[in-house]
């Protein structure tokens, strides 16, 4: 994988952020797998959803944003979305 400041064209830049688009959904995929395995231990909707776990986790990831020079709001809403997504599933 090349740096930023080493590509030289546009398709390469392309072709990186394709090659990390790909590595997100593959770990997105695990992740997936990991919120299946976990349905196995909850009784209830609520254990389902688990509102306590679902907001400090929203509150790591806006750290962690910010620690990456993100923006929190954005990836806040990204998780929120996919966390619904993996609940509805």
């Amino acid at each position: 994988m090349k740096k930023p400041n080493e590509c030289s064209n546009l398709e390469e830049i392309r072709g990186e952020i394709d090659a990390i688009d790909k590595e997100i959904i593959a770990a997105l995929g695990r992740r997936f797998a990991y919120v299946k395995a976990a349905a196995k231990f909850k009784t209830s909707e609520t254990s389902v959803k688990a509102p306590d776990r679902f907001h400090s986790m929203l509150q790591q990831r806006r750290v962690w944003a910010e620690d990456a020079r993100l923006n929190p709001d954005v990836i806040e809403k990204l998780y929120r979305d996919l966390v619904n997504y993996f609940i509805d599933e």
